[in-house]
This record gives structure tokens, C-alpha cells and sequence, in this order.
């Protein structure tokens, strides 16, 4: 049994971009691991750990073999049979053989195959220390890196993603002596940039992280230290008598910005506390990397929270610098509202018209005029108020031309409902016109008023329609107008709302408010089958089989909620011990029909031509069937009829156990070809259940 030892290898660079910093981090240990894993290096992948800072990516590697294993090399030759010739000498294939491993006759093996006993030439390929092997495995796992721009510094030609200055790579207590981007291995690191004056020698991989922390000021462990940084905004959040709100994102980027945290609190005049919150918010966590933080109500209250990098001496006077700072950047957030305050939205819209939304589409006043048509349409079907919807419509692009959308890209939207609140509009006006951009991202909210539904869905169809109809239909990874993420919030809103709407004939109308389309017939059902398609990512996070979605899809229902009634229905039953079975019948019953040369209708089957008792009785449970499940899929209770269908599952068994279907006569065939029509027809009142028949396999 070989040797093995604690690997550490670290990688010392510049400042790493801190929102990249985490996703570094595990691409290098996945890279290492793969990396080792093909040298045929064992260690214990159970133990594995990673260290991040804003300085350093490094791996701690335990139990890693210190040396490769020999590894046994079989070359096989001719059969033994074809080994000698009739004289006992070896014939000229033997011969060659040996030859061309370097080695005489007598010293070939013999070894069974499945073809018999063949010559052989078995070599050991001796192992490698590991030591001599570690450069290419960092090597090849940090050329592995998800680097989308890499940098060159100095007058080398290496390329990475920051400059990298410190190499140390541990067996154990050993340094391996290696170079890597043409950096030496040293048994030393460096700590904290402001804390820590010193290289750090690191006397075992075991000891690297606490060595760092306690010498370098320096906490390694990304995950240990956004805990920490938790804690400490969290504590500060309860000081100021509020709750710190932490959003994941802004955690893991200061988190990448900082060696060891410090969390500090400032705060700010409350007078900004006029301003729309979400404006102020943005300031802080965009521009400052701040935390907010908010009362029992939710509401924002005047402090901030900061990360410090130093554990300064004198706090105060790095908080202090964080209010000048930030005072400016609410301070603009406050003029741009007051500004835009002077201004209506109508009049705010008008500065649409010189605005182009797509040049073959028009600008994005054209759009607004599309979106309040439709959304009033879509408001009155829904029995919502197709006036304020309309309104909501018109106005729900204009703060694209304020000032405070011009500087905060993310207020579209919310900025607009502050200003038609402002002017005295309705609620359900200024409500929708500040979220009719929901769902923003995957797991995001939806609209919830039927109103501000009806603007988010005009909008969004508007623009499917509009970029389909000029022939820019994504492709592979490009979708620029985002259409993907349109198509999913429109079902995300039709579903979580439960809005009766035939999503088709929405689509046919948001065409028709086209001018200029190529196609309009071709773009209608092309979006109407993108939609479609949108479905199997919903379906796929509930983690059902793709086998369920397109049984449901075959059918092409046109209300979303009916699709998602009948999906259910299909999830629900493939769960029954008798789904198997039932889905690979139907898919026979599919093929037998399909490769028919009659023509089959299940209207014509007649009971009078029935013959065989297996027959017979599937005859008997079909009308039985149709009897008690019609009525619920009438009802879209595709469940509970699905399920009752179960019920059919033996007499089907017996029917082509016993039952020749494609009989001589004639009569009979059409008959019992009709027969499965109609047993066929029943399950696909629901969906085309023969899809699943692999989705148990």
C-alpha cells in the first residue's frame, strides 16, 4: 500500500473579481480533483476543502498518494493457434509481434479472451512520484478555469485572470519543489494585505489555515468568513433597532472583497428617507456595497452597514467616510425624484416617440399604444377594469425617460408607480405600472393584481410576437430580447394566478396590433409552440419526466392552466403500479393503428361483431369507462379520470393476450382496429399516454 500525505497547494495572486471569486474557488478544486483523479492518484475526496480570498485560491488535498501506482500495460497479439508453424518455429505474425514490443519469442504470455487463448506482451508502466506531478495537475486544472478575459502582466506570455505573484504547494511537512506559470514553489504564503508585513511560513498543509489566521490576519475559508460577515450585520442590524437585510448576491460579494471582516454601521439623514426606498437601496448596495436595514414594518430606516478590510483604530473615522460618501449618492437619488416629479407621466411618455424599441417595430411609445390595447382587452375577459388597464398600458414605459431611470436602470417600473402615485392616479393604475415588470428573475414574485397581470402579459406578448414576427427567433445561447425568460413569466403568472385565458387567441391578437409583420399565421404558431415548449423548464424544476410534458404537449392545450391540470393528472397516474403497462399498450395500440392501410374510426365500432370473450369484455370496461370519466374531463378533473382509467389495465392485458387483432376477415379487423380507437380516444382526452412508456425505463 502506497504512502500518502495532506496536499496543499495555493495560488497567490492580485485582487480576484470578488463576484467571480466563489465560482474560482470550485472550479479550481473540481480541476484539481479531475485532474488527480486521471493520474490515477487516490485521496480522500470526502475531506477535500477550499480556501478564497480576495489574494488567494488554494485546495488542501488529504490522504493523496505519494506515489502513482504501477500500472500494468496488456498488449495483445495473434490467437496461440497462430503461433507456430507446422516445423514448432513462430510464425512471421509471432514473430513480428515480439518484435514490435522489443522482445523475443519465449518471453510472450499467453492469455484467455473470449476468442480463445491469444499471445500477450505485459509491460509495467512504473509510477510516478507524485511530487513530479503536481505542476501539470495545477497546470492543467487552473488552465480549466472559467475565465471569460484573461490578462497578461509584466513581459511574460502567461495568461490569467489577475497577475499571480506566490506559488506553495505542500506534501505533508516537504515542499514540492515546482514551477507554475512561471512562478516557483516557496514554503511560505502572505497574509493580510494591511495586517500582516510578512511572508508566512507554513510548516504543514494541516496548518495552513491556521497559521493564516493567526500570523496573516487572514480568514481562508470563504464560506467561514461570509458567516462571519453574517453574524456581524446581523448583530449590528438588531443595534440599530431594525433587521439587516442580506440579499445572497451582495453577501458573496463582500465577501470576496474582504481577508477578515469588520462590520461598521453609519447611517444618514432621514430627510432622504422621502425618497422611494428602492432608489436609496440601490445607492447603498450597488454603488457602496452597504446593507440596509429596516423596521418591524419593512420599512427602510437611516442606517447603513458596512465590511471594512482594516480594523481600524479610530472606526468612527472610517464611518465617517462612509457617510460623505454615500451622502452625494442619496443626495442625487433625492434631485433626480424631485426633478421628475415636475413632470406628468403623459408628458414623460411623450419623450417615447424619440426613443426606438426595435427599429422594424417602431419605438417604445408604438409600444406602449400595443400594450394598452391589449391589456384592456385581457383585463375585460378577466372581468378586471379594462380602463385602468389601459392607462396602466400607456404609462407603464414612461419613467423610461426620467431622470431617476436614466441613473438607476433597475427603478423602471417601481420609479413609475411612485410618480403616478404621486400624481393621483389609482392604485390599481400606479400598482400595475410598478409591477407589471414582475417576475423580474427565476423564484421572483408575480404580479398579484388582475390588472397589473394583464400589463405584465400584454407587454410580454407584445415583444414575443414583435421578435418573432421580424424573424429574430432565439437560438442556441442568443436570445437578446430575453425571450425566454418572457415566455416562463407568462405562464408563472397565468399559473400562480390562475387566469382563465386561451393563451392562443392572445397570441393571435397581440399579432394582429403588429403593422408590419412577415408571416403573421407562421409567427402566431411559432410563439404559440415556443410557449409550449417554456412549460418543460417549469416542469423540470418540479422534477417530473420530459415523458410527462410531452404526453401533455401532443394535445396542444391552449389554456395554461389546462395544461398544467392535464401534467398533474399525467404525474399523478404515472405513479400507479398500472401506468407502465398502460402506456406501453397504448403506444401498441398507437403503432398497430398507425401501420393500418384502412381507414379507422372509433365511431364505427359495432358491438354486434364482437366474437371473442376478451374482446368482448374490453368492450363492456371501455363503456363503463366512458361512462364515469367523460363527465370529469368535462370538468378538467383530468386526475381523478385519469386515475379511474387504471381501472382498464387488465381487460387491455387480456385483449392482446388472446385477441388477434389483424384477423382474416375483414370486417372483423376494422372492428377490432376500431375498438382500440376508442380506447385510445379515451386516454387522450388527457394526453397521448404511449409517451411515457419510457419514461420508467
Amino acid at each position: 500500500m502506497s504512502m500518502t500525505a495532506n496536499c496543499l497547494i495555493e495560488i497567490g495572486t492580485e485582487e480576484l473579481p470578488p463576484t467571480a471569486l466563489n465560482a474560482l474557488s470550485l472550479a479550481l478544486e473540481q480541476g484539481i480533483i479531475e485532474a488527480l483523479n486521471a493520474k490515477n492518484l487516490n485521496f480522500n475526496s470526502a475531506k477535500v476543502q477550499r480556501f478564497a480570498t480576495p489574494r488567494r485560491l488554494a485546495v488542501l488535498i488529504p490522504e493523496l498518494d505519494t506515489q502513482q501506482a504501477d500500472q500494468a500495460i496488456e498488449k495483445l497479439g495473434p490467437a496461440v493457434s497462430a503461433a507456430l508453424d507446422s516445423d514448432g518455429k513462430p510464425t512471421k505474425a509471432a514473430a513480428g509481434f515480439a518484435k514490435s514490443n522489443r522482445v523475443e519469442f519465449d518471453q510472450l504470455q499467453q492469455v484467455e479472451t473470449e476468442k480463445g487463448p491469444r499471445l500477450a506482451f505485459i509491460s509495467v508502466n512504473k509510477g510516478k512520484p507524485t511530487s513530479e506531478l503536481l505542476a501539470s495537475v495545477i497546470t492543467d486544472a487552473l488552465d480549466r478555469l472559467p475565465i471569460p478575459k484573461r490578462m497578461r502582466w509584466g513581459d511574460s506570455r502567461v495568461e490569467f485572470v489577475r497577475p499571480m505573484h506566490w506559488l506553495l504547494v505542500l506534501l505533508n511537512d516537504q515542499l514540492v519543489e515546482c514551477e507554475v506559470m512561471g512562478i516557483n514553489a516557496a514554503q511560505t504564503t502572505r497574509g493580510h494585505r494591511f495586517h500582516s508585513s510578512d511572508t508566512i511560513f507554513i510548516d504543514h498543509a494541516n496548518n495552513y489555515e491556521a497559521l493564516l489566521l493567526e500570523q496573516g490576519s487572514v480568514v481562508a475559508c470563504f464560506q467561514t468568513r461570509r458567516n462571519e460577515i453574517y453574524q456581524q450585520v446581523k448583530a449590528l442590524g438588531i443595534e440599530a433597532g431594525g433587521t439587516a437585510v442580506i440579499e445572497d448576491d451582495l453577501l458573496d460579494e463582500v465577501t470576496g472583497l474582504v481577508e477578515k471582516p469588520f462590520a461598521l454601521m453609519g447611517g444618514f439623514d432621514k430627510e432622504f428617507l422621502n425618497v422611494p426606498h428602492e432608489a436609496l437601496i440601490y445607492s447603498m448596495s450597488e454603488h457602496q456595497k452597504y446593507f440596509h436595514v429596516v423596521d418591524d414594518k419593512q420599512q427602510l430606516i437611516a442606517n447603513f452597514i458596512t465590511i471594512s478590510n482594516i480594523n481600524s483604530r479610530q472606526p468612527e473615522t472610517v464611518i465617517s467616510g462612509n457617510e460623505r460618501v454615500i451622502r452625494p449618492r442619496l443626495a442625487d437619488a433625492a434631485f433626480f425624484f424631485e426633478t421628475d416629479k415636475k413632470n406628468s407621466l403623459s408628458q414623460l411618455r411623450e419623450r417615447l416617440k424619440s426613443i426606438v424599441f426595435q427599429k422594424q417595430l417602431g419605438t417604445v411609445f408604438d409600444k406602449t399604444e400595443r400594450i394598452a390595447l391589449l391589456s384592456e382587452g385581457l383585463a375585460t375577459a378577466l372581468d378586471a377594469d379594462g380602463a385602468a388597464a389601459k392607462l396602466a398600458g400607456q404609462l407603464s414605459k414612461a419613467d423610461l425617460a426620467s431622470d431617476m431611470v436614466l441613473e438607476f436602470d433597475k427603478m423602471q417600473g417601481t420609479a413609475g408607480g411612485y410618480y403616478a402615485k404621486h400624481e393621483g392616479l389609482e392604485k390599481q393604475v400606479s400598482s400595475a405600472i410598478a409591477d407589471h415588470y414582475l417576475p423580474k428573475f427565476s423564484g421572483d414574485k408575480v404580479p398579484t393584481s388582475v390588472v397589473a397581470s394583464s400589463v405584465a402579459l400584454a407587454d410580454r406578448l407584445d415583444t414575443l410576437t414583435g421578435i418573432f414576427g421580424i424573424g429574430q427567433i432565439p437560438s442556441g445561447s442568443k436570445d437578446p430580447f430575453a425571450l425566454r425568460r418572457a415566455s416562463i413569466s407568462i405562464l408563472q403568472i397565468i399559473l400562480q394566478n390562475k387566469l382563465s385565458i386561451n393563451i392562443k387567441n392572445w397570441i393571435h391578437t397581440a399579432c394582429n396590433l403588429h403593422s408590419d409583420l412577415k408571416d403573421t399565421a407562421e409567427t402566431e404558431e411559432r410563439v404559440f409552440s415556443y410557449l409550449l415548449d417554456r412549460f418543460a423548464a417549469l416542469y423540470q424544476d418540479q422534477g417530473l419526466p420530459t415523458e410527462v410534458f410531452s404526453a401533455v404537449k401532443a394535445k396542444q392545450p391552449e389554456l395554461p392552466l389546462d395544461f398544467d391540470a392535464r401534467v398533474q393528472a399525467v404525474a399523478a397516474f404515472l405513479k400507479t403500479p398500472e401506468s407502465e403497462s398502460l402506456a406501453s399498450a397504448n403506444k401498441r395500440v398507437s403503432n398497430i393503428l398507425a401501420k393500418s392501410d384502412l381507414t379507422i374510426e372509433a365511431n364505427n365500432f359495432k358491438t354486434s361483431l364482437l366474437i371473442e370473450p376478451a374482446e368482448k369484455a374490453l368492450a363492456a370496461a371501455i363503456k363503463q369507462q366512458e361512462e364515469i370519466v367523460l363527465p370529469l374531463f368535462e370538468q378538467s378533473n383530468y386526475r381523478d379520470g385519469l386515475l379511474k382509467l387504471t381501472e382498464l389495465s387488465t381487460a387491455i392485458d387480456n385483449f392482446f393476450d388472446t385477441v388477434m387483432v389483424n384477423a382474416e376477415d375483414i370486417s372483423l379487423k376494422e372492428n377490432r382496429l376500431s375498438l382500440l380507437a376508442k380506447l385510445r380516444a379515451l386516454f387522450f382526452h388527457v394526453a397521448d399516454i404511449s409517451l411515457l412508456a419510457k419514461a420508467k425505463n
